[in-house]
């Protein structure tokens, strides 16, 4: 579309007149070429002559508003004003389409992969120090559900790839928040000039919609690419826990990627597009675009702060505080205006409740763990589930020891010695002096542990398999906590030693339940007789003992071949405990009476085995499967 006649741009002002002629030239409603049109994706010269055309006419209805009235001119000014007005309102509906059209024309979803190699990208030299937070929170982006090496790129998702390629993006780098440059600085001049002609001319809200409504499609689609669902608060604490620990994973990139990337981006986009326009216009812009988007992020978090407690939900409530905790300092910047408090209030509260849930849980944890009601035995006096599920519980926990010592503020409530409750074990923390709460609650968790599987060792028939169990469970204890230097520093080596002593205690109660009858079968007594013409031994009452050992050592290796002690360093310990005991015992009543039984008849009937045979049956305790019905005798 040709300018007016024999006119051009120039520094000079241009007549009213033909700054009308301008502004109706590119009325949208009058023409098709002007409504097919738009001047800023034309040439330069015709911007600028548009542009100067709407501040004539803006000049001219702040002159026609502050000119003095009079009889005389009442008439001609109402018309000049009418003139005015109608032009304005014109080019403000022109240039707000201008300004919708450069917003949609350079708004884009920004790209996941740009978006997280740049909040990858090394920061200066001079910033080091001051973004060590943001380095460790991306570096987790590296770690979380990124299989095997770099042939496998292309099967993983955008947030996954993003680490496996480069990217020249540009970004300034303020501590761990990362902007970069969601609309081109020659649209952000467009947009500014557009916007500071529409606010003066009193179309401040009109501006704020159009931009608000343009940016905030722009984050929705960021949003999905992000994975961010529109699920409501009732959506989330419906869905299955298994499908919830993946959205919570989900969730903590993308909050990363959304506080310190995308919202802080689209913040500077509004400084740049409204500073010194007006009082805190480039605030309510960033406000009526990111508002929602920022509720619907948090309320994600909120659910879960909220939902149903239960011991499984610990690990993930943890992950979700430490992330928050992390990105709070980077919220408080963020939303740094009055107008956004209600979204530092959100994420302070949420905080706070995620933090709470967390206390509740080790505290509706200890009370399972007292109360787990199984009482079927576990076959072979093997280590109990619950035993495995409650070391490694409280293993992980410790991998959370520096929040959780935060978190956990006060002793547990437990039992004393004096209290005379049958139902809760005994715990003095006189004994634990200098011990952190939280410690204190993981010996806690193991005393009620312990106390439960005694309960659960009475519902064995045999005492010496009760000893087992225990002996088996409080061992699986022991190594568990010496296998985790965080919970071995927390549980100390004093109460260490003292778990050490406990399962030493049950092998010996163990081997005496089991192996003093047994061994009472080798004594000497009641096997000489008295009498000039005996020769001091009574060979029936020698015949009875060793039938009596036959028979009672087979019913020991038939039983505890299928009784399971699974580590096998504790197993061979057992066993060789065992063997220095029976088989020098049994080889002196052996060497003392053979002869006695082979000078009669049928000696293979009571000598049955040698002690080789036994020291090779010791070899088939403990395997948690039964064995041949007769012992291998293997010497003759």
């Amino acid at each position: 579309m040709e300018p007016p006649e024999n006119y051009s741009t120039s520094t000079f002002a241009i007549p009213f007149e033909d700054a009308k002629k301008i502004i109706l030239r590119w009325d949208s409603t009058a023409s098709d070429e002007a409504r097919e049109r738009m001047i800023f994706d034309g040439d330069r010269e015709e911007v600028d002559l548009y542009l100067q055309a709407v501040d004539e006419i803006q000049k001219s209805m702040s002159s026609t508003s502050i000119s003095p009235p009079s009889s005389s001119h009442h008439h001609d000014q109402d018309n000049n004003s009418n003139k005015v007005n109608s032009a304005i309102q014109i080019a403000m509906a022109r240039l707000e389409d201008e300004f919708r059209n450069i917003l949609i024309n350079h708004t884009s979803p920004v790209e996941v992969d740009s978006l997280l190699i740049s909040d990858h990208a090394p920061a200066p030299a001079s910033s080091l120090n001051r973004n060590t937070s943001s380095v460790r929170s991306s570096n987790e982006f590296d770690q979380d559900e990124v299989g095997g090496g770099g042939d496998h790129v292309d099967a993983l998702d955008p947030i996954q790839r993003a680490d496996s390629r480069n990217s020249s993006a540009s970004y300034r780098s303020t501590s761990s928040i990362r902007e970069i440059h969601l609309i081109p600085q020659e649209a952000v001049a467009d947009l500014q000039s557009i916007a500071k002609r529409m606010i003066s001319a009193g179309y401040l809200r009109e501006c704020i919609q159009v931009y608000g409504s343009v940016r905030k499609s722009a984050v929705d689609a960021s949003f999905r690419r992000l994975g961010i669902e529109k699920l409501s608060i009732g959506d989330i604490q419906r869905l299955e826990w298994e499908a919830l620990e993946t959205k919570i994973r989900r969730w903590i990139r993308a909050a990363r990627v959304c506080v310190r990337i995308l919202f802080a981006s689209e913040k500077k986009l509004c400084e740049d597009i409204f500073y010194g326009i007006g009082t805190a216009i480039d605030d309510a812009c960033f406000m009526e675009t990111v508002k929602g988007p920022a509720i619907q992020l948090f309320n994600f978090a909120e659910a879960i702060s909220i939902s149903r407690r239960s011991p499984e939900k610990m690990f993930k409530i943890l992950d979700l505080h430490d992330a928050l905790m992390d990105l709070l300092p980077d919220i408080e910047v963020v939303f740094e205006s009055k107008s956004a408090d209600s979204i530092r209030v959100q994420a302070a509260e949420i905080l706070s409740r995620l933090a709470e849930a967390a206390r509740g849980i080790l505290s509706e944890f200890e009370n399972a763990v007292l109360r787990e009601p199984s009482r079927v035995p576990v076959p072979g006096g093997t280590i109990h589930p619950l035993t495995r599920y409650v070391m490694n519980y409280i293993s992980l926990i410790s991998d959370y020891k520096q929040t959780l010592i935060e978190l956990i503020m006060s002793k547990p409530s437990t039992g004393s010695r004096y209290s005379g409750d049958p139902t809760t074990p005994d715990m003095e923390f006189a004994e634990l002096e200098g011990k952190t709460p939280l410690a204190l609650h993981l010996i806690w968790i193991i005393v009620i542990l312990q106390f439960n599987l005694e309960g659960k060792s009475k519902h064995y028939k045999d005492a010496s398999l009760a000893h087992l169990f225990i002996m088996n469970n409080v061992h699986y204890i022991v190594q568990k906590i010496k296998g985790s230097p965080e919970l071995r520093e927390m549980i100390g080596d004093d109460y260490l030693r003292k778990l050490t002593g406990k399962f030493r205690q049950a092998a010996t109660s163990y081997q005496r339940a089991t192996w003093v009858s047994v061994l009472y079968c080798l004594r000497d007594e009641g096997l000489h007789v008295r009498g000039s013409f005996s020769s001091g031994v009574s060979k029936s009452a020698l015949r009875e003992r060793f039938k009596t050992f036959n028979a009672m050592f087979e019913e020991v290796h038939r039983t505890q071949a299928t009784w399971l002690i699974p580590d096998s360093q504790l197993r061979e310990e057992l066993r060789i405990s065992i063997s220095e005991k029976l088989i020098p015992a049994y080889r002196s009543f052996l060497g003392r009476f053979r002869s006695h039984i082979e000078s009669g008849k049928h000696p293979e009937n009571y000598i049955k085995y040698s002690v080789e045979d036994l020291e090779s049956a010791v070899l088939d305790f403990f395997e948690g499967y039964p064995v041949s019905q007769h012992l291998r005798r293997r010497s003759q």
